[in-house]
């Protein structure tokens, strides 16, 4: 079962951890990309409230191998979706060119202004980016989340219900402990994944002008869906072979009065489907009647609403507000932040065990760390850097003021004559800190070098607007942030790790508050 938690915990977070690459990949807004990951929970509420009632009267190993079995399907349609496409388009004024024999004057049009014969112009590729086949990843995401029904109740029922009373809490913490092992590999592999050109095999690599931590990169995201997919369909295969109930330890005999679906199996009764439908909306009935467990549903609801849209734009938050490479933000993720929810989980449970505490104490003590953590988290949004001077978007070209942004602002005198086009993104950086919109907003006459490693010389822009002892030329990419925003960095991951440590004392509590308020019959659902 913690194999298994594992693989699933790391699929679930490196969809997590792609989606900004997704998001490129797909050109889509922020909405599609809510409703893409969102289609995970879609496929999981569509069969949750059956496969927990059936899976209580039927095999819950073998229900669990299934559910399993489709995730691995999910998750491998998923990546698939990178084959069924054309090679990744990014949006650059540079021609693609075969060798770097050839000078570009960005100031005009690159393809009328470089001498450059047409055989060493790469064809241009299809650009599928606004197309629907992002409508794959959602079908392969809802999938995996139809194939994750059976595991959480009846996995975690499966435990609970073969351990000491006094146990349970310390195993299912260790369960979940251990699987947040997960998530932390599912972050780095997405982290490795996010560092590798999404078309690398397919295209020289000297060809591409953009790093990783340009707002065009689009990683390898497929590769990790892959072996995803492989290590699912793996954990699958243990549970085929699992029995249907395990032997329980004297001391448990008196631990409820209710017959559990077990005994029923030892006394060789066999429900047939139509007795267990039946009974599935008077269960239904009874367990939201129950007005703890009600309360209980009602506060999960608002608390994990909040949660979910931070866990899933973090990385995305960080690489938009501190200039993190999507790299680098989920390495962080993993390292830092799950490490600190993975103790915070494990000390919970031991909390429950040592002292022992009732289903009331675990109330108190699963509230009062999610209010203290949702307090420290209000503290990480005074964290923040000030945006990168972009000349014509946030200051002057002369980089002296702030500027409010609208169509006149992007152009100056120095760049007029250039037949710029301002939909245009291929930003460059000059020594002075400021970046342009592209080589030909900066009004640059010719280049030097190939590939990522290109420079553009003679650029009115830069001469003009720092002439004493400032170079003329700008080199591609985005300028970074000053140095005091790494500070400001600093604080946000440190007030973020605290937080996370202190929301996740209560999980454990929790979740056995909400095993413990309701019949044993009903559990599972």
């Amino acid at each position: 079962m913690t194999k298994f938690s594992f693989h699933l915990a790391l699929t679930g977070t490196y969809m997590k951890s792609s989606i900004t690459q997704i998001e490129r990949r797909f050109d889509l807004s922020s909405t599609h990309i809510g409703l893409i990951d969102g289609s995970f929970e879609m496929g999981n509420l569509l069969f949750l409230a059956v496969v927990s009632h059936f899976g209580a009267q039927l095999h819950r190993p073998r229900l669990i191998a299934v559910g399993c079995f489709l995730m691995s399907v999910g998750t491998l349609l998923t990546g698939l979706t990178h084959f069924f496409m054309g090679r990744y388009k990014y949006d650059t004024v540079i021609p693609i060119l075969q060798n770097d024999s050839s000078n570009i004057a960005a100031c005009m049009d690159p393809l009328k202004t470089a001498d450059v014969p047409e055989s060493l112009i790469e064809p241009p590729l299809e650009d599928e980016r606004g197309s629907y086949m992002w409508i794959y990843v959602f079908l392969g995401n809802s999938l995996r989340g139809i194939g994750e029904t059976p595991v959480t109740p009846l996995g975690i029922s499966y435990i609970d219900d073969f351990a000491k009373p006094e146990n349970s809490p310390f195993y299912i913490a260790c369960l979940q402990t251990i699987t947040l092992l997960g998530p932390m590999f599912g972050f780095l592999l997405g982290s490795y994944c996010a560092n590798l050109y999404v078309d690398i095999g397919f295209v020289h690599m000297d060809s591409v002008t953009i790093t990783v931590k340009d707002a065009r990169w689009v990683g390898a995201w497929w590769l990790g869906f892959l072996v995803s997919s492989a290590l699912l369909f793996i954990s699958s295969i243990p549970f085929w072979f699992l029995p249907r109930s395990l032997p329980k330890p004297d001391t448990v005999e008196s631990k409820s009065a209710s017959v559990t679906p077990e005994a029923a199996v030892s006394s060789n009764h066999k429900l047939k489907l139509k007795e267990i439908a039946k009974g599935f909306v008077p269960s239904l009935r009874r367990l939201l009647g129950t007005p703890a467990y009600f309360l209980l549903l009602c506060a999960s609801i608002l608390k994990f609403n909040s949660f979910i849209g931070l866990f899933t734009f973090k990385a995305k938050y960080m690489e938009q507000q501190f200039g993190q490479s999507a790299s680098r933000a989920n390495f962080l993720i993993g390292m830092l932040n799950l490490p600190a929810v993975a103790v915070g989980i494990f000390l919970g449970g031991l909390l429950m065990r040592r002292y022992k505490l009732s289903v009331v104490s675990g109330a108190q003590l699963s509230f009062a760390s999610s209010f203290m953590g949702y307090l420290l988290l209000l503290l990480q949004f005074g964290t923040k850097c000030d945006n990168i001077p972009v000349a014509g978007l946030t200051v002057s070209y002369n980089g002296t003021r702030s500027v409010s942004y609208n169509a006149g602002t992007l152009f100056s005198e120095c760049n007029r004559d250039c037949s710029c086009s301002a939909d245009e993104w291929d930003p460059v950086c000059a020594d002075s800190g400021i970046t342009y919109i592209s080589p030909c907003m900066a009004g640059c006459l010719n280049s030097s070098g190939y590939g990522k490693n290109t420079v553009f010389h003679n650029c009115s822009c830069v001469s003009t607007s720092f002439p004493a002892g400032t170079s003329s030329s700008v080199k591609l990419g985005q300028c970074p942030h000053a140095k005091d925003c790494s500070r400001s960095f600093t604080s946000y991951m440190a007030v973020s790790v605290l937080s996370s440590f202190i929301s996740s004392l209560g999980a454990t509590p929790g979740y056995m508050v909400i095993i413990r308020s309701v019949h044993h019959a009903t559990g599972m659902i």
